[in-house]
């Protein structure tokens, strides 16, 4: 049959072509959403007004970042699969409540044991809830869901894929918590999945750290678990049950930066900057994912002009689960090698610690990348501590993992192949959504 023609010229039952099309224009307008959504957040050029010593600026990264000193906790560094044990043990010895949520879930052994432990607590009168990024662990297994939910836990996902959330799809929670009776609390880089598990022995078990505390500030990790769940269920956890009086029972002081997407200046990316501007002898930093704003960078050079030797290990390019994000790491190295900054990389498995140590002072552990993601898309949260003792374990930890990492020279790095440069430039541009 054919079609008559209206008075444009073109035939009724045409779709109008051109970028004029309506299907033109509702991908523009969706992709314009997303877009303005997920740049809600300005990019300032960052100046410190004023240097100080680390001790003397701690005030400043608390203040600044929004937080309280939360002092007298007792702080235990966890490493590698013996998360599990621990996790595994407070689970089991919760009589009140269990709060977690990761941005991973993924298959093996580990999620079985997790689930069937959170489930016993359920089953056990205890409240168990448990939050879980949508994207991050869309591979989890729904029988274990199913498993969890029968036993009365609550399951939620967070920023699942639904009309009201299009304009959110790539904002993510990051964060790693578990707080077990408001009175044990966990963060760090640890994920739910096999690849946490053993000791770094290989590229299918993964370097990692977390900070085991117990003490009032875990009334903060509380606080910080509650935002989300809040906002992806409306119900809110009151009372004593959750937060507890928390009284004094060690000598760390502690304080909690964490970071949503919401318009605001990233609390843990000021963090990072004000730690990297205070330094005075030694900055170590630790991270799997090293893609620095611009400010932070022409701070570590400024550090190491002002004599600070700064360290930084990565994982390398080969073993890391996300080559390139490395690649696109890679087109600082010159610069920052040049500049006198030591640049060591990792080499049996993925590092995936998120760890600063500086002067020996002060130092920080949880779930914050360096890079554009985590400080403008992510949910991210980071602990910062007052403690030499800390500190020095820390980097004790450091010098043992440099043992297995190889450390990058400028004359080395200057005549890689014309492809790698390619590539590294390549993906730098990406790097926002890497």
């Amino acid at each position: 049959m054919a079609f008559m023609k209206s008075r444009s010229g073109k035939r009724k039952g045409q779709a109008p072509r051109g970028w004029l099309d309506p299907k033109s224009i509702a991908i523009a307008v969706l992709a314009l959403l997303l877009w303005t959504t997920n740049r809600r957040r300005r990019k300032p050029d960052f100046e410190a007004s004023g240097r100080s010593g680390t001790a003397e600026m701690i005030p400043t990264f608390v203040g600044i970042t929004q937080g309280a000193i939360d002092r007298g906790n007792r702080v235990e560094v966890v490493h590698n699969g013996h998360f599990f044990d621990l996790i595994l043990e407070d689970i089991a010895s919760a009589s009140q409540s269990i709060h977690i949520e990761s941005y991973i879930w993924w298959k093996g052994e580990i999620c079985i044991r997790i689930a069937e432990a959170l489930a016993a607590r359920g089953k056990a009168g205890v409240e168990v809830r448990l939050l879980v990024d949508a994207s991050g662990s869309s591979t989890m297994e729904h029988r274990l869901v199913h498993l969890m939910c029968q036993a009365g836990c609550e399951v939620r996902l967070f920023n699942p894929l639904r009309i009201s959330n299009v304009g959110r799809l790539n904002i993510r929670t990051h964060r790693k918590i578990a707080v077990f009776d408001g009175r044990i609390g966990y963060v760090g880089g640890h994920g739910i999945a096999q690849q946490w598990t053993g000791e770094a022995q290989d590229k299918d078990h993964w370097r990692d750290t977390a900070v085991r505390m117990e003490g009032p500030v875990v009334n903060s990790l509380q606080g910080v678990f509650c935002e989300n769940w809040i906002e992806e269920t409306g119900k809110v956890p009151i009372g004593e049950r959750y937060f507890p009086k928390l009284e004094p029972v060690g000598k760390v002081d502690a304080h909690v930066a964490f970071t949503s997407p919401r318009g605001s200046i990233s609390s843990v990316q000021l963090l990072y900057y004000l730690a990297i501007s205070a330094s005075e002898r030694e900055l170590i930093i630790q991270n799997p994912y090293f893609l620095p704003h611009t400010d932070a960078i022409t701070e570590l050079k400024a550090a190491v002009r002002r004599g600070v030797d700064v360290q930084i290990l990565l994982p390398a390019a080969g073993v890391i689960d996300l080559p390139s994000v490395q690649h696109a790491s890679h087109h600082h190295y010159g610069d920052l090698l040049e500049a006198g900054v030591r640049i060591f990389e990792y080499q049996p498995t993925l590092l995936h610690m998120k760890v600063m140590i500086v002067d020996g002072i002060w130092s920080c552990v949880g779930s914050t990348n360096f890079d554009d993601r985590s400080f403008e898309l992510n949910d991210e949260i980071t602990v910062g501590f007052t403690d030499p003792d800390i500190a020095r374990q820390l980097r004790e930890d450091y010098l043992k993992d440099l043992e297995r990492a190889r450390e990058i020279h400028l004359a080395e790095w200057k005549s890689r192949p014309w492809t790698h440069k390619l590539l590294d430039a390549s993906l730098f541009l990406g790097r926002r959504e890497l």
